[in-house]
């Protein structure tokens, strides 16, 4: 959920300060060439220019696990994947994989009458509820061990939903007075469309009023900019903060009923409904966009893969995750062909890790790449918790301590310099893997929309849209190898920028363990020079993917 309230922060508020700046993106930087065009894309199409022309590719399945994608976007429709097994609308489970109509994914977060979660609370309001039925009006005197360990826990917890309400009132109470004021402001002048000029000219002697003017002409108008666009992003505020008292910080909310399993058991399988799209799907739809949207039908955007087919699994609301969504999200899309996972997503605690870790060590035995986002927190996360992670509760004596099939992904702004990392990004020289565009990334959003969104959500598919393009055009390279070629082929960047959530210089290199940006030229490049180690069932080398649609509920 982290990184969605980044995105929904950046849409209200971020566009204020760049188009006071008078600058703007252009709308496919982030598929552009730093050497060529001047900016730090990716390289695409410079990669498919003078490498990939002409060359054969296998079509490759990319789930993408996140709260819905419009299956009917002019620009994703004709690539979403489609099961092969099922029979669309019969309501039946045509191919026996224990999921009903699951023609283009699955939605855990949904119903069997076909209801959906859209707001969800945090876990960390999850954890306090459950800690508060367990301890509240029992003597813990004598408490010792785990559990003294557990009320220590839970009394941390308290204080943190209980500061963050009282900081959530306390700002809600801020954007209302701001948006009373412009209000104030449209009606004293008597006009609906109000103009910087307008404000310049007007006089007042309320108290209030000039208060108002004040605000809105050093702080929330650029030159030449409209009152109404300042009262849509207050309004746009007001609703988000709204929600966050009354839905993800609110420990009396609990949706979990509509999904009608039983939450108890973590390793339950079989659950939601086949609406892929969901309540709100701008999120899933944007981050399609930028994986595969249709390269060469002359409208919209350009993805970076150019041979995808998207599997939508819906598991993420407009809140925290549960462990055992994102769990089942992961082994359905290997279940059902996948090579590439994006996981635009996290949170800062864990219900059940292990869950969680034991459908990543499947993704892993099932030779699957996941592609996660680092978090827009500008926070370290070799010091914060981050979940979901690479690094596994439980390992055992001679298991793996970290997940091999998994790259931590930060944003990078296009505006380079010292500026090149995101402002918001969370980095982390043994935690985060490599830096992808995130700011101002234009991608589809539904009913046939286009829109610019930030946040490392955006870094983490472009990054997928890589791994995708190798997976695509060299099927005999594994999830690991397809890893070490993105961190290995890394644009370095090779001066100081601005610590994200400071304005503290460091190198770049200090904030993640490759130090660079992902580039899928030079990625293609050492791919070429690369021998592949992924075999088939007959020991050779060969398809990404023995079968989409494959079944193993191992």
């Amino acid at each position: 959920m982290k990184l969605r309230l980044l995105l929904v922060i950046a849409v209200l508020f971020s566009g204020i300060s760049l188009m006071a700046q008078g600058d703007k993106a252009k709308d496919n930087w982030f598929n552009l060439d730093p050497k060529t065009d001047g900016v730090q894309g990716v390289s695409t199409e410079r990669m498919y220019k003078e490498l990939l022309a002409g060359k054969k590719s296998q079509t490759v399945i990319v789930a993408v696990i996140d709260s819905g994608v419009d299956a009917n976007h002019e620009d994703l429709k004709d690539i979403m994947w489609t099961n092969p097994g099922e029979i669309p609308g019969n309501g039946k489970d045509d191919d026996n994989n224990g999921y009903i109509d699951d023609v283009h994914g699955w939605n855990f977060i949904g119903g069997k009458d076909g209801e959906n979660v859209e707001h969800e609370t945090l876990e960390l309001t999850r954890l306090y509820v459950y800690y508060k039925n367990k301890y509240e009006g029992k003597d813990v005197s004598a408490l010792s061990g785990k559990d003294k360990k557990e009320y220590e826990k839970y009394q941390n917890i308290k204080k943190d939903l209980e500061d963050k309400r009282q900081e959530l009132e306390g700002t809600l109470s801020l954007y209302q007075g701001i948006l009373d004021g412009i209000n104030g402001v449209k009606e004293a002048m008597g006009k609906d469309e109000v103009t910087t000029e307008d404000l310049d000219n007007f006089e007042t002697e309320d108290p209030q009023l000039a208060q108002a003017l004040n605000i809105l002409k050093n702080n929330l108008l650029p030159e030449g900019g409209k009152l109404s666009d300042a009262a849509k992003r207050m309004e746009g505020a007001v609703d988000y903060f709204t929600g966050q008292l009354e839905y993800n910080y609110n420990p009396d909310y609990n949706p979990r009923s509509i999904v009608g399993d039983n939450y108890a058991d973590s390793h339950e399988r079989y659950y939601g409904n086949n609406d892929v799209i969901g309540p709100d799907a701008s999120h899933g739809t944007h981050v399609s966009g930028i994986i595969g949207a249709i390269r060469n039908n002359d409208i919209g955007i350009k993805g970076v893969a150019d041979n995808v087919r998207i599997m939508s699994v819906r598991a993420v609301p407009d809140g925290d995750e549960r462990d055992k969504d994102v769990a089942n999200a992961i082994r359905y899309a290997v279940d059902n062909g996948a090579s590439v996972i994006n996981m635009s997503f996290g949170k800062g605690y864990s219900w059940d890790k292990g869950v969680v870790d034991d459908a990543v060590k499947y993704a892993m035995k099932h030779d699957v790449l996941l592609v996660h986002a680092a978090g827009n927190d500008a926070s370290n996360n070799d010091e914060v918790n981050n979940f979901p992670n690479d690094q596994f509760e439980k390992s055992g004596l001679f298991g793996p301590k970290k997940a091999k099939n998994w790259v931590e992904v930060g944003a990078l702004n296009w505006k380079g310099g010292e500026n090149s990392a995101a402002g918001f990004s969370n980095y982390g020289k043994e935690n985060v893997d490599l830096f992808a565009p995130g700011v101002d990334i234009y991608s589809t959003t539904p009913n046939q929309n286009y829109e610019s969104f930030n946040g490392t959500s955006m870094a983490s598919p472009v990054t997928a849209g890589v791994a995708a393009v190798l997976r695509s055009y060299f099927p005999d390279l594994t999830a690991e190898q397809v890893k070490d070629i993105l961190l290995s082929s890394v644009d370095p960047i090779n001066t100081k920028v601005k610590k994200p959530g400071s304005k503290t210089l460091v190198p770049f290199s200090d904030l993640s363990v490759s130090g660079g940006v992902v580039n899928a030229y030079n990625a293609v490049k050492m791919a070429e020079d690369t021998k592949g180690k992924k075999k088939t069932k007959d020991g050779n080398g060969g398809a990404a993917n023995d079968k989409a649609g494959k079944k193993d509920r191992a």
